[in-house]
């Protein structure tokens, strides 16, 4: 992947991308309806809220927000109290609304693949960056705090 800006935000960005085209080009069903919208449209502004506020966190500690940079402060406050990867969690919830927004049938299967291709991709490397830098102290919060939700 030499030569791709390997970043979460490009990898969400590509997911919504497949999504449009799923919904516009193979719908098979539209299967959701108006409720369905609200609810897309509550996870889409629910995700950029917590974006923002994990961004606050990250500026607070003064610590790197690229995820394939080396962390200077392990974070434990805010919405990281929750998720250890709350960005993460507000950008499959974004994805989500969007395929609740689109109601194709063809997208339904997005958002649990992003999920993977977050964790494998950004997750699992992170993780033992922080065991690396933080040790005891990163695996008490791992314990202690879900990955997800």
């Amino acid at each position: 992947m030499k030569g791709f800006p390997d970043l979460p935000p490009i990898w969400f960005a590509g997911f919504c991308t497949i999504a449009w085209f799923l919904a516009r080009e193979l719908p098979l069903v539209i299967i959701f309806g108006p409720v369905f919208r609200l609810a897309g449209l509550i996870l889409i502004v629910a995700g950029l809220v917590t974006i923002g506020w994990s961004a606050i966190w990250f500026r607070r500690k003064k610590t790197t927000i690229e995820p394939h940079h080396d962390p200077s402060n392990l974070i434990t406050e805010g919405p990281f109290r929750f998720s250890r990867n709350p960005i993460y969690l507000a950008m499959a919830a974004m994805l989500t609304g969007y395929v609740l927004w689109l109601g194709a049938i063809s997208t339904i299967l997005l958002p649990g693949l992003f999920i993977s291709v977050i964790t494998i991709r950004f997750i699992l490397p992170e993780e033992e960056r922080l065991i690396e830098a933080f040790g005891l102290e990163a695996r008490r919060y791992m314990q202690g705090t879900r990955r997800w939700l």
